[in-house]
């Protein structure tokens, strides 16, 4: 019963935003979080806050390249790599030109 009553305390009527309550809508969104919006018993969309629509987005483009990196890893051929002798050499790649580039910070 307590799901129940959490849920429906997150639906919004459509039909608010036809009486001009959208920004209140929006606010109490930024506030408290999500809310579904409902039509007559019919759920149309959800309204998330911003930073939450971010992370389900990097999740979401997590898991693609999670999958896309599991299908090239599904036909990696070790037998086919370089060492780092070997590509240095097929790349003209020195010690020396290594030691003269500046440190990179990656994050």
């Amino acid at each position: 019963m307590t799901a129940i009553l959490g849920i429906t305390n997150k639906t919004v009527p459509f039909s608010a935003f036809n009486e001009g309550k959208a920004g209140e809508i929006f606010a109490e969104v930024r506030r408290s979080g999500s809310r579904i919006v409902m039509n007559g018993s019919k759920t149309e969309g959800v309204i998330v806050p911003m930073d939450e629509y971010e992370l389900m987005t990097m999740d979401r483009d997590d898991v693609r390249l999670i999958a896309i990196a599991d299908e090239r890893m599904s036909h990696f051929d070790m037998s086919k790599t370089l060492s780092e002798e070997e590509f240095y050499k097929d790349f003209g790649i020195t010690q020396e030109m290594i030691d003269a580039m500046p440190e990179v910070e990656l994050e």
